[in-house]
């Protein structure tokens, strides 16, 4: 039974008692010795319904404070006794154990409201104004309702009509003290709150790692496995650098979190979840792990939860903390490793001030490139999974004009692989000691927490068998039940076994000498390592997170040069220049180079090929291309310096028998693109222009006969011709 089905049956009760049978007896001379004594209730109010709104503002008051709840069901005698049938009085008892500080999530007092605007109601009862509502707009809504739809008000003390001034006015009055008493209660409570935290004593929980001691102070889990795991999710962290990493490590390991429940039938008690992203953030950003005691972190947000919003409250910066008492508890961490950890969640949120977490794309440097004109991060782009490249678009934002192009993501990513590569060669041997270490220290932090699973998985184990043992065996109904409890816990303790059988074959705990020697091995040459294909792009960046803090380029848009500027982890920095792929040849520094050696090659008499091929032996660059220069490109190049004098007059000096496309395929009435066919398959002597590129074909009269005939075999669906009708003559020139 609920609390508020068990306040009304105990209300019912009470007033079936107090009623009898002496209220069906009641006759006229009563009601009209009533209706005499209460000028302002009149039969029009008792032809409708008299509500009686019970409430009580929590829980605990519905269980303890009887007398409250017995007065306020004794509201239906008042009714009665102001000339009510007992069958038209109408209990609302929703509210039962809710604050009246707002009319949310308070059914009953909108149902109280329906009921008055569709003018059911005549009468409305409380105990007193505070059950009613604790706020002016709540309750003058009430209000204003009566006056519109003529409800009367009644308590214990006297009856109010709302169209009558000296009543609003006294009801105005009690709903002003009313809401006062609220203020003063909240603010009592609040700065009895705030005194004890001011001592470090006020504790709503005890986060994960911690229990609170029945003398209220805090203390460490006293589980050493629970205390190993909270030092673990610290320490994985810090090497890290993300909570996202730090997760997956937890759950590749199968490493559960310590939970004790605040509430249920296991409260207190230990139990072992999956871990989640959730919990760990806010095992990081708690201050208590690092021994500080503080209150005040969150501040609720008035305009959210006015909205209806789910979170209400919004995290405040660590200045603005109501209390922060350092030392006060048994730490975990430093408190300096603390303020790191935050330092660290806040650059893993990319954003203008922060890089964010390493990725695993093609680009090695995404948030730690900075424009060098407007000082911001650059993006990342990805055209395709292969090619990045690094954009400054705050322009966007700004309205003006494009000031930075960007560059391709290759050229900065290949420049800071050879940097960073020749940053590490010299410590090989240290990087080798240092890696041999940390695996080691890895096997050891996890198997000291797999022998303490076996151990709790074997005391488990045990307990149920000498639970098992401790009863009777003939009583079957409860050794059944431990019998299986017994066996879960068996197989438990088995696939625990299991399990840290394969972790021990898969990793052991001691280092082999084969091992070592790879690490060492890997280490001599950081050059091979870094370029190896097991090492994903994602270990490429996190290595350059830990030695580059950013790197300033400024780009320059009419130039293929780009000025970068590293900034290393220490403060030391190092000047580079670099040339970036381009869009067009006008963006190129050597393009007026390029053009004089291409003038220079054709005044020798150079073929495209020949050209193409000098150039790719001078060293020029295409832009945005990758591979050298073919015919296609130099024939573009030599488009663009025009014809030479020869050139100029090469498509009109035709030579004798020889045709433009166009007047062959006039003349042999057909169409220039079946022409063109055949001077690519060699079925037409030609040639092209060297320039425009046009097509010049030759045949002489025995040429013009011989095209003829393959006219009229050519026809859709023939694939072979007879061989005198596809060999031409050879051109003249060419003989």
């Amino acid at each position: 039974m609920t609390i508020v089905e068990r306040g009304r049956a105990i209300g019912e009760r009470t007033i079936s008692e107090e009623s009898g049978s002496e209220e069906s007896l009641r006759d006229e001379n009563s009601i009209q010795k009533t209706s005499s004594a209460s000028p302002k209730i009149h039969a029009a109010h008792r032809a409708k319904l008299a509500l009686v709104y019970v409430r009580q503002s929590s829980p605990q008051q519905v269980l303890h404070h009887r007398e409250s709840r017995e007065r306020q069901y004794a509201l239906v005698s008042r009714a009665v006794e102001l000339g009510w049938p007992r069958a038209r009085v109408l209990v609302i008892d929703e509210d039962q154990g809710r604050s009246a500080k707002t009319a949310e999530h308070r059914t009953g007092f909108h149902r109280l409201l329906n009921e008055v605007t569709m003018d059911h109601v005549g009468l409305v009862l409380g105990l007193e104004m505070s059950r009613l509502a604790r706020s002016n707009k709540d309750w003058h809504h009430l209000l204003e309702l009566c006056a519109i739809f003529g409800v009367i008000l009644a308590d214990e003390d006297a009856i109010y009509d709302m169209n009558d001034s000296n009543d609003r006015l006294l009801l105005g009055l009690k709903g002003t003290i009313s809401e006062f008493e609220l203020v003063t209660m909240r603010n009592r409570l609040q700065r009895g709150k705030l005194n004890k935290a001011q001592r470090g004593e006020l504790f709503h929980g005890a986060p994960l790692g911690y229990v609170i001691l029945p003398n209220d102070r805090i203390a460490f889990d006293p589980d050493e496995q629970a205390q190993a795991v909270v030092r673990l999710i610290f320490a994985k962290f810090e090497e890290l650098g993300s909570t996202y990493a730090t997760f997956h490590y937890l759950v590749k390991h199968d490493i559960r979190l310590p939970i004790r429940p605040r509430g249920g039938s296991t409260r207190g008690e230990l139990e072992w979840r999956r871990p989640s992203q959730v919990t760990l953030s806010e095992m990081l950003r708690h201050p208590l792990y690092a021994g500080a005691y503080a209150y005040g972190r969150r501040r609720a947000d008035p305009k959210r939860k006015a909205s209806g919003a789910v979170k209400c409250s919004q995290w405040r910066p660590m200045q603005d903390w109501t209390v922060l008492l350092k030392d006060r508890c048994p730490a975990y961490i430093t408190w300096d490793q603390y303020l790191r950890n935050r330092e660290r969640l806040a650059q893993n949120r990319f954003g203008a001030q922060s890089p964010g977490t390493p990725r695993a794309g093609r680009a090695l440097l995404p948030g730690l490139v900075v424009c060098g004109q407007c000082g911001r991060r650059m993006t990342v782009q990805y055209q395709n999974h292969l090619q990045a490249r690094y954009h400054c678009n705050y322009y966007y934002a700004d309205g003006a004009p494009e000031s930075c192009p960007g560059l391709c993501a290759r050229a900065l990513d290949e420049l800071l692989s050879r940097q960073v590569v020749r940053a590490l060669e010299p410590a090989s041997l240290e990087l080798s000691l240092a890696a041999q270490a940390d695996l080691q220290r890895e096997r050891e932090r996890l198997h000291k927490h797999w022998d303490q699973t076996l151990r709790r998985a074997r005391y488990d184990a045990d307990m149920a068998e000498r639970r098992y043992r401790s009863v009777d065996s003939t009583n079957r109904l409860v050794a059944a039940t431990l019998e299986q409890g017994w066996e879960e816990a068996l197989r438990r303790q088995r696939q625990a076994q299991d399990e840290y059988d394969r972790f021990q074959r898969q990793a052991p705990r001691e280092l082999s000498s084969d091992e070592c020697q790879q690490i060492g091995a890997a280490a001599a040459d950081v050059a091979a390592l870094w370029s190896s294909a097991s090492t994903s792009n994602l270990d490429r960046t996190a290595i350059v997170r830990c030695l580059v803090e950013r790197v300033v380029v400024h780009v320059h848009k009419d130039d293929e040069h780009v000025d970068a500027t590293i900034h290393w982890a220490g403060g030391y920095t190092s000047q580079h220049e670099l040339v970036r792929p381009v869009a067009t040849y006008a963006q190129m520094g050597d393009f007026p180079a390029l053009m004089k050696r291409i003038g220079e090659l054709r005044k020798d008499d150079h073929s495209a090929r020949r050209i193409a091929k000098q150039l790719n032996a001078d060293g020029f660059r295409r832009p945005c291309r990758n591979g050298g220069f073919s015919v296609r490109t130099v024939q573009l190049l030599l488009r663009r310096l025009g014809p030479t004098a020869d050139e100029r007059t090469s498509d009109e000096a035709i030579g004798p028998h020889e045709w433009r496309l166009a007047d062959l395929a006039r003349h042999l009435q057909t169409a220039s693109a079946k022409l063109m066919d055949w001077a690519k398959r060699g079925w037409v002597a030609s040639r092209q222009t060297p320039i425009q590129r046009r097509w010049i074909l030759w045949a002489d009269d025995d040429e013009i006969t011989r095209l003829r005939r393959l006219l009229q075999h050519s026809r859709r669906g023939v694939t072979g011709y007879a061989p005198e009708l596809t060999t031409s003559k050879s051109h003249p020139e060419t003989q």
